[in-house]
């Protein structure tokens, strides 16, 4: 089974990797996609689980949905089997926050699986918006121009500005709004914004190759655009009476320039089950975890 399930995920990864190349988004919008509800436990509350792929974890075995990609090995079955909790999970692939209140595919929109029963979010969203994956792709692309410059920073720079991090400005707007939705919608859940764990070394030195295939200078500029959006993510939580789960400080040193074994970020050639530039199952515990500290620091648990 073990076989089957990598061969599987390599298979899956390919297609990732190959859109990622291409600038295309890699996570596309799924068919029919029904939530992942799981009883876990009754002395826990309503959990429910928003969210993009980094949430989903898609490649990542088993996979429960194909649509959007969604592994019941995520971070949000984790954290629903420890606590216990009654997890619905509607995490997906793709996702922005448009697909918070519209229909993802033939998805319905997530916010429909919270009510006022609800007890606790989590939701990981912002990186589709800034249009992360498309930006990788082409810096990808840039690389053969300056292997040892930093020709994706000149793109992203030039002209005296830095359109990324003015993009990054451009999405707080739309995280306040779903905060804002969340909120409205179950008034007495805590509400948990996770942030996105560390992709880049923190250390800033990088390891060009083909399935790493960023300029050597790019590195640092890439690892200072996540720093930004997550701190963008952490303000927007402040703002809205949420709690930021910081998922970036206990994944460094665990990035995609590290062996297979100590690296929980997969490269555009998974070595284990996982999307490119995504958490394998590590990753996903590890950010498991950090939900958990919070919860913990916080005293949401119960019974």
């Amino acid at each position: 089974m073990a076989k089957k399930a990598r061969s599987l995920g390599a298979r899956r990864a390919l297609a990732f990797s190959a859109a990622v190349i291409s600038g295309a988004a890699v996570l596309a919008g799924p068919g029919a996609a029904a939530a992942s509800t799981a009883p876990v436990g009754a002395r826990g509350g309503d959990y429910v689980a928003l969210g993009d792929s980094y949430a989903s974890a898609p490649a990542v075995p088993g996979q429960v949905d194909a649509n959007c990609k969604r592994s019941d090995h995520n971070y949000p079955s984790l954290v629903a089997a420890y606590e216990p909790a009654r997890l619905t999970d509607v995490t997906c692939s793709g996702a922005t926050t448009v697909e918070m209140t519209a229909p993802q595919g033939t998805a319905p929109a997530q916010f429909a699986a919270l009510s006022r029963t609800t007890d606790l979010v989590t939701v990981s969203i912002g990186g589709n918006d800034v249009g992360f994956t498309t930006v990788l792709g082409t810096c990808a692309r840039l690389t053969p121009s300056d292997p040892a410059g930093a020709p994706c920073r000149a793109y992203f720079t030039s002209g005296g500005g830095d359109r990324l991090k003015e993009t990054v400005e451009r999405t707080a707007p739309k995280i306040a709004r779903v905060l804002h939705g969340i909120r409205q919608r179950s008034p007495h859940a805590r509400i948990l914004v996770v942030g996105y764990p560390d992709l880049f070394p923190d250390n800033g030195v990088g390891c060009t190759s083909t399935a790493v295939p960023f300029a050597a200078g790019d590195f640092p500029y890439l690892r200072d655009k996540e720093k930004e959006l997550n701190a963008m993510l952490a303000r927007e939580a402040h703002r809205h009476g949420a709690r930021y789960v910081d998922t970036y400080t206990p994944t460094i040193g665990h990035d995609l320039c590290r062996p297979t074994g100590q690296r929980w970020i997969e490269t555009l050639a998974p070595a284990t089950p996982a999307a490119p530039l995504h958490p394998n199952a590590q990753g996903e515990q590890a950010m498991a975890a950090a939900v958990e500290h919070a919860l913990g620091c916080h005293g949401w648990r119960r019974g």
